[in-house]
């Protein structure tokens, strides 16, 4: 019998969800994370939820695991010294970048330009020229060369990147330096650009292989470290690690390619809600998944979800596949004030954390929070679960009354317009990645997920117009699920750079061919089977003279098909729906990608048992809350208890382990088959 398990650390708690693959039989776990050694809390709760399971170690399959290890480094600038090498003439690149000040107008009066990841000085210059059409220009001076490694060397780099001009057409001189630095700095990782980012446009290619290079030390560390950990522990099953797309990479390639991990964390929740809309049949999905300090939406059109060629993480940006996830901050944690200037409430960006957390943890927190919010107008009742975790609401409600007087209102006023707030905050979230990008919001359901996505995604519901509100199975631990029910991917991408009208659909065809065979071929070598194995493939385009391209997927059945012309069809349609205009001007085909994934792994949700559609069994008691200017008439459920079809009008409170459902006055919230909760207007049923 075989298990998954799927684990995220986040910042506060380490989720943990484990998985038997034939009967869809799952539990789940929270322990406290350890940020100074993220495995420690990783161990904690493998000890811990194989215990409960009755599973032994060596029965778990797959071990699968979403980490902020590298985006950590990269936010809190612990990331290994970088050296960089170059093609001679070209050492300021990282400092010329690309000339963008972020901001308004006249921003770079106050902008402070942040430092590059390799610094000036540990840059040196290779004298080699590769020409545009690959052939060699100028040979590579090996003998000068040794001499700008070794004062690398004595610089005390940690992590080298090789990126020179043209290398994505001919890598043979980054290969040879490759060896010559295995020689010159034994022990130090190296980063080829034309391996990591074998596409034009040098400074993105140097940036994204800079940021391979920088995290590569640290992740190599903790990935291997936390592998020899679990092989101690008698878990022998395949570690694989989320990529920031959604797929998954052996732990081996994430030690060599930890650029592709940078969004792993957040990429779980979008995986988690792929999962329970196949099982739920929603097929349109809009993500709100609401933590303690941010809130990360995502779109999923079609049960596929939206990519981007781009990952940032702070103020980098490095080219590297990522869902499409935007985040605002905006949480349970967020911290409600007045300020005097204004004399207007605000919540948030700031954030009470963990620690001291909101009042109502009773931790030492002195600053209303969202959190208190609730706890206020009853959303949060003080004795969750049957009075196993108390909150404070006393505290809640004297740290919210300072909200109250600052601006002359009620309480329950003051309370309620702080969540009013938040929710609109993450309504300016969701509108980015639906309206503006051209998609209608009506036409998706809105799925919330982490501790808080339930509380809220009612009301945010109401905002977008986007039915039904979705509470999913587990909704506290699914990023947890999203890595244990998600398949091995991989790509790799190649600059075309031709205009459509020069080009055949054969000259297509061979690359991605070749494309194809090299993907293939790294799954195979992770232990993917090769009937498992499907080819997809994505093509850029762009109208001449643009300096932006539109990534569109491809199928050699359709291409095939329809030709060229199909695709620049595609392209004129998508380019109208996202900046309602086209153009006369010539089409030119600028990248190609092909992307490997093994199968996705059919894994069963567990059916509730039929109901009657009474949840009266579930019911804990009777509850007052505020709501819609009143105080209301509510009554909490146990969310374990109840069964398949029960009908709960609202507002009712649905409490569970790791999470807390409002099913808003007005609103009536159905259970379906497999335990996600489903609520409509009381209007549309």
């Amino acid at each position: 019998m075989g298990y998954r398990l799927g684990v995220d650390v986040g910042g506060t708690f380490t989720d943990l969800l484990l998985f038997n693959a034939e009967t869809g039989q799952f539990w789940r776990h929270k322990t406290p994370s350890t940020p100074h050694d993220s495995s420690e809390g990783i161990l904690n709760g493998v000890e811990a939820i194989t215990k409960e399971a009755g599973v032994a170690a060596e029965e778990i399959e797959y071990f699968l695991h979403g980490t902020t290890v590298a985006t950590n480094a990269v936010l809190e600038g612990k990331g290994a010294k970088v050296g960089l090498i170059v093609t001679e003439g070209y050492r300021d690149i990282m400092q010329i970048a690309r000339s963008f000040v972020p901001g308004g107008l006249a921003a770079w009066i106050i902008w402070p330009k942040p430092q590059p990841l390799a610094h000036l000085e540990d840059t040196v210059e290779a004298p080699e020229r590769m020409g545009a059409d690959g052939k060699e220009v100028t040979p590579l001076n090996e003998d000068a060369l040794r001499v700008q490694m070794r004062k690398l060397k004595n610089n005390g780099v940690e992590a080298l990147t090789v990126s020179l001009i043209n290398a994505y057409v001919n890598g043979a001189h980054e290969v040879r330096i490759g060896e010559i630095a295995a020689e010159e700095l034994p022990g130090i990782p190296v980063s080829l650009s034309h391996e990591v980012l074998p596409e034009m446009q040098e400074y993105e290619r140097t940036l994204s292989t800079v940021a391979n290079a920088a995290v590569r030390p640290v992740v190599s560390k903790y990935v291997s470290n936390l592998r020899r950990q679990l092989e101690d522990r008698g878990l022998k099953g395949k570690l694989s690690l989320l990529r920031s797309d959604g797929g998954l990479m052996s732990s081996e390639k994430a030690e060599e390619h930890p650029v592709n991990i940078l969004m792993s964390g957040p990429a779980g929740g979008v995986t988690g809600a792929l999962w329970v809309g196949r099982n739920a049949g929603l097929s349109n999905i809009l993500t709100l998944d609401v933590g303690g300090t941010s809130t990360d939406v995502a779109l999923i059109e079609g049960l596929e979800a939206r990519r981007i060629r781009t990952t940032e993480v702070g103020h980098l940006s490095v080219r590297a596949s990522a869902l499409d996830v935007k985040t605002v901050g905006a949480g349970g944690g967020s911290i409600a004030h007045v300020p005097e200037l204004t004399g207007a409430l605000r919540v948030g960006p700031e954030s009470a954390g963990a620690v001291p957390g909101p009042v109502a943890y009773g931790k030492g927190g002195k600053l209303p929070t969202v959190t208190d919010a609730n706890v206020v107008l009853g959303y949060l009742p003080e004795d969750l679960l049957g009075g196993s975790f108390q909150l404070d609401r006393e505290g809640a409600k004297k740290s919210v009354q300072t909200i109250a007087d600052a601006l002359g209102v009620g309480l329950m006023e003051a309370a309620r317009g702080i969540i009013d707030i938040v929710n609109e905050n993450m309504f300016g979230a969701l509108r980015m990645i639906s309206v503006q990008q051209g998609y209608d919001p009506r036409e998706f359901a809105l799925m919330g997920f982490g501790g808080a996505g339930p509380l809220h995604v009612n009301a945010v519901a109401k905002l977008m117009s986007s039915w039904p509100a979705v509470s999913p199975v587990s909704p506290g631990v699914l990023c947890a699920l999203g890595d244990a029910t998600t398949r091995m991917r991989t790509e790799t991408a190649r600059s075309f750079s031709r205009l459509a009208r020069d080009t055949s659909v054969a000259d297509l065809t061979a690359t991605l061919d070749e494309m194809a065979a090299q993907t293939r071929g790294e799954l195979l070598a992770d232990g993917v089977p090769e009937e498992e194995l499907i080819s997809a493939f994505e093509v850029d385009v762009r109208y001449a003279g643009q300096a932006f391209e539109v990534p569109l997927t491809i199928d050699k059945a359709v291409l095939d098909a329809d030709g060229i012309e199909g695709i620049l069809a595609r392209f004129d349609e998508e380019h109208r729906r996202l900046f309602t205009f086209n153009m006369d001007t010539p089409h030119e085909i600028v990248n190609l990608r092909a992307v490997a994934m093994g199968e996705a792994p059919a894994l069963p949700a567990a059916e509730l048992p039929k109901g009657n559609g009474d949840p009266v069994a579930a019911k804990i008691r009777d509850h007052k809350l505020w709501m819609d200017g009143a105080e209301r008439d509510a009554v909490i459920y146990d969310r374990s208890k109840l069964r398949q079809g029960d009908i709960i009008p609202g507002p009712a409170i649905i409490t569970e382990m790791d999470s807390t459902t409002l099913v808003e006055n007005g609103c009536t919230a159905s259970v379906d088959a497999v335990g996600n909760i489903l609520i409509n207007p009381e209007a549309e049923g």
